[in-house]
Parts: C-alpha cells; sequence; structure tokens
C-alpha cells in the first residue's frame, strides 16, 4: 500500500436516533464529534436515521405489497360497467 493515501479506519460509535440505539462499527468516517462508550474510551460519534434496528425489513414490520398484472388491474377498476348493445 502508498503510504499517506488511505483513510483512518478506526471504530465510531453510531447512534441511530428513531430507537435511541447505540453501536460500534470500524469506519473511515471523519467526523469532529466525539462521545465517552461504556468501557470509558472516547469515539468519534455519529448520528444516523435508519438502521438495521429501525428499519422495517431488518425489523419484521415490512408491509407486503401484492401486484396486479394490468389487465387485472383493468377488470378490477372497469368490470363492472355494463355497455349496452
Amino acid at each position: 500500500m502508498k503510504p499517506n493515501i488511505h483513510p483512518e479506519y478506526r471504530k465510531v460509535v453510531f447512534h441511530d436516533t428513531t430507537v435511541d440505539e447505540y453501536f460500534i462499527v470500524g469506519s473511515t468516517l471523519q467526523t469532529d464529534r466525539t462521545i465517552e462508550w461504556k468501557d470509558g474510551k472516547t469515539y468519534p460519534y455519529m448520528t444516523i436515521e435508519v438502521s438495521s434496528e429501525s428499519h422495517p425489513f431488518y425489523t419484521g414490520k415490512q408491509r407486503v405489497i401484492s401486484k396486479e398484472g394490468r389487465v387485472a388491474n383493468f377488470n378490477r377498476r372497469f368490470g363492472g360497467i355494463k355497455t349496452k348493445s
């Protein structure tokens, strides 16, 4: 590896503000904010809005939408209309 071209890889505390959960992940993220963690060490700190703790896919609260074909959708909308013959 070339020296002095790679960003610093370090542990960062991420805070999912949606569910108020904290977790440590290795990252090259650059931030000026820090937080003191449970082990007494100070880590870089970053807030996020969505993580695996709050995303519906991972929490099991995902909505399933059934998809209809175009013909079925047309028949549902206009199938009850009678025409004069």
